[in-house]
């Protein structure tokens, strides 16, 4: 018998370390190479290592929610045979990028170590994970995520994961989420008390949520809007679309905010801490929060200031799927100059929506009304309202600035001729 140091492979992206995310083996589970055994998150994507060799694992370097270095020891093999393979790091597969480098980069790590912590690891297993080398059909995920199941009563087979992938803890947190005003209740009919630990993209959101309030003195504007023409146009354009995307109101509202900026460069800008510049951009690389079963992601529609409120519609559909599947690239979810923000069905009557650091301006339109009101002549007529939200950074923009934007900004929504005229 032989043993095989795994190390932690330089994931190439110029980083230190990385954090452990979720381990899919524990000591003493004999694996095939190439099986999955555990997933690292870096700045920009979450990445997941498979066995260099098949064997018995007896020795696995720290816990979900640690960081370790590049090139110490992830993970100890005992191999077959009387001498142990060349100990090289087996290249890793990305698997579904995070939000971090899309908000906020997380404060300065302590200084990496040469060697994984050495603390001792349990090495008893869940009855409920077989090994990874079995052979038989079953729902792929981690003995810790079995256990966190079984504790909770849910079928593992009832859990949606990307493209039927191994379920990890964050499906399990989704499914609770989606299902808790839905019917669902452990055995019993009272959810289990839980600690969950703040690990991987959720840590991520945590610390980048935390350092935006921190840092940025954030202000509130909100503006109510009459979006009844603008929802006749929607219709008439969907009408007549042949084959061209279903128009949502996104890429309206994009189309407005494009042709508003120009004349608000403070708005569409990026504020450099370190360096005390405020960097205004020509262009316009508006971010559109998503929500994904792993948690909130930033994609960034390029350049949206040169597309028509078609081509935006492609845009928007494109990066949504990309997100919500985990697939989308690391330069996808980076860069934007200004995020927009909307809770869509669940809509809301105003919303303080917080700014996507080093931004300056989030907007949040709110859901639509229908409601009577008042026409120009006095008569009373049904409109379909809609509130604005706009949270900006007051170091960088004035409350006037932010006034006269959304101003501005109704005044095309209103009137939404105004949207094809150069």
């Amino acid at each position: 018998m032989g043993t095989y140091s795994f190390k932690l492979p330089d994931i190439g992206e110029g980083i230190a370390e990385a954090e452990i995310v979720a381990w899919h083996v524990s000591v003493g589970d004999v694996v095939e190479e190439d099986a999955p055994i555990a997933d690292v998150m870096t700045d920009k994507a979450t990445v997941e290592m498979t066995a260099p060799v098949a064997g018995k694992i007896v020795k696995i370097a720290g816990e979900a929610g640690e960081m370790i270095a590049i090139g110490s020891i992830l993970a100890v093999f005992e191999t077959e045979g009387d001498e142990a393979p060349a100990s090289e790091p087996a290249p890793a597969v990305q698997t579904a990028p995070n939000e971090a480098a899309q908000v906020v980069k997380p404060d300065p790590v302590p200084e990496p170590v040469a060697e994984a912590k050495p603390e001792p690891v349990a090495e008893a297993r869940s009855e409920a994970a077989p090994p990874a080398s079995a052979g038989h059909a079953r729902v792929l995920a981690s003995p810790a995520v079995r256990q966190r199941a079984r504790d909770l009563g849910i079928d593992l087979s009832h859990v949606k994961t990307a493209e039927g992938g191994r379920v990890r803890h964050a499906d399990l947190d989704a499914f609770l989420s989606y299902n808790s005003g839905g019917g669902y209740r452990p055995a019993g009919g009272k959810r289990a008390d839980e600690a969950i630990k703040v690990i991987g993209m959720r840590r991520r959101i945590a610390e980048n949520m935390a350092a935006s309030k921190r840092t940025i003195p954030h202000f509130t504007y909100v503006e109510e809007i009459d979006v009844t023409k603008l929802e006749d146009l929607r219709a008439d354009l969907n009408a007549t679309r042949g084959a061209k995307p279903k128009l949502t109101m996104l890429p309206l509202l994009i189309t407005a905010i494009c042709k508003t900026l120009p004349d608000f460069p403070m708005i569409n800008a990026r504020y450099d801490d370190e360096a005390g510049i405020i960097n205004r951009s020509g262009a316009v690389h508006l971010g559109m929060a998503a929500q994904t079963d792993a948690g909130l992601m930033v994609p960034v529609i390029r350049d949206a200031q040169d597309r028509n409120v078609w081509q935006l519609a492609t845009e928007i559909t494109r990066l949504a799927e990309a997100a919500r599947a985990g697939k989308a690239k690391s330069e996808e979810l980076s860069g934007s100059t200004l995020t927009i923000t909307s809770l869509g069905p669940l809509g809301g009557i105003a919303t303080t929506p917080v700014i996507n650091r080093p931004e300056v301006a989030i907007i949040g339109p709110n859901k639509i009304v229908e409601r009577p009101a008042f026409d120009k002549d006095g008569n009373i007529v049904a409109a379909k309202l809609m509130n604005l939200s706009i949270s900006c950074d007051h170091r960088v923009v004035d409350g006037w600035d932010a006034a006269s934007f959304v101003q501005a900004l109704k005044r095309l929504i209103e009137t939404p001729a105004l949207l094809f005229v150069d």
